[in-house]
């Protein structure tokens, strides 16, 4: 039995797609149900059991010998929100909850952190180095608690016999339709080049970029998936992972590959960034993967073109769900 929390959500249930592709059948999802907009994520899906996440916890205790992974997805992923306390309940306590339980039971646990741990990048993007977290300064309530989570988790004389932290970068792909304004900027850009012809995206405001040329490491939802079943099967060498393509690109580039997919014409306009979140703006990302290949990963990244592309001819453009 498998357990994935955040299950309804994009990434969580990409992750129990894959699962029943691969041939895994007994998956138990867990998630706050109450959000028709999510439920089109797990139709189709045969699934063990779905359990509230309020009552996972008693499922847990009493289920607990029959469970051999858990993957721990869900929390609060809104960079928007500034309201610590609803970070503080999600994305800390109940984590520390479920690495207790997982200590308890015997059970390897992998959990979803950020690169949103990094702040600013200043002091770069290294997951070899475990006093990282100590120093780090996310730019946003969000990033705060992960990295919260991260710090308490390397700091634990108790922890799992296997354990994995994984520090996701610009993650898109399907299943994000019900994520809204967080949604990645393919999906906006789909939507909005279909409707107007054209892309509108954030106008620079830092002297070192171009308008469009603010640098992220974009990866696909799909190599997401890959990483997370590698580490199922591999439950050694636990600690903190960056799981990025290990590129730096330009949203000009995932715009113009947007376009190519689409069989549009190129048509590309600038706004200012909102001022809400002007000043806690990432203008670079990218993902150091030493350490995910050093232990024996060795799967190629999807290319943005190729993810784009995929995207959008096999899901984007029928309303498809992987």
């Amino acid at each position: 039995m498998i357990v994935v929390t955040g299950a309804a959500g994009f990434i969580g249930s990409a992750l129990v797609g894959e699962l029943l592709r691969k041939g895994w059948q007994d998956i138990v999802a867990v998630d706050d149900f109450s959000h028709p907009e999510k439920g089109a994520n797990l139709e189709g899906k045969a699934l063990s059991a779905k359990v509230e996440r309020k009552d996972f916890f008693t499922w847990l205790e009493a289920n607990e010998k029959l469970v051999q992974f858990i993957f721990h997805l869900g929390a609060r992923t809104d960079t928007t929100e500034f309201d610590s306390s609803i970070f503080d309940e999600l994305n800390v306590r109940y984590s520390q909850r479920m690495w207790e339980a997982c200590v308890r039971y015997g059970i390897p646990l992998v959990y979803a952190s950020s690169a949103a741990t990094y702040g600013d990048g200043t002091l770069g993007y290294d997951d070899t180095d475990d006093s990282l977290p100590l120093r780090l300064k996310p730019l946003n309530p969000y990033g705060e608690s992960k990295n919260e989570f991260d710090k308490w988790a390397l700091a634990q004389e108790r922890k799992p016999y296997f354990w994995a932290g994984l520090k996701f970068f610009n993650v898109y792909g399907p299943n994000e339709y019900h994520k809204g304004r967080m949604a990645s900027v393919v999906f906006h850009a789909f939507k909005q080049i279909g409707s107007t012809g054209g892309m509108k995206l954030f106008r620079s405001h830092h002297p070192e970029y171009k308008d469009g040329e603010q640098l992220r490491d974009f990866v696909y939802v799909k190599d997401v998936c890959n990483v997370c079943l590698f580490l199922m099967e591999h439950r050694k060498n636990s600690g903190l992972y960056n799981l990025g393509s290990g590129t730096a690109r330009t949203f000009l580039d995932l715009v113009r590959a947007t376009f190519t997919a689409m069989g549009k014409p190129e048509r590309i306009s600038f706004i200012d960034t909102p001022e809400d979140i002007r000043d806690k703006y990432q203008y670079f990302t990218e993902a150091r993967m030493q350490k995910l290949k050093a232990i024996g990963y060795d799967t190629p990244f999807t290319s943005l073109e190729e993810g784009v592309t995929d995207y959008v001819k096999n899901y984007l453009a029928s309303g498809a769900y992987c």
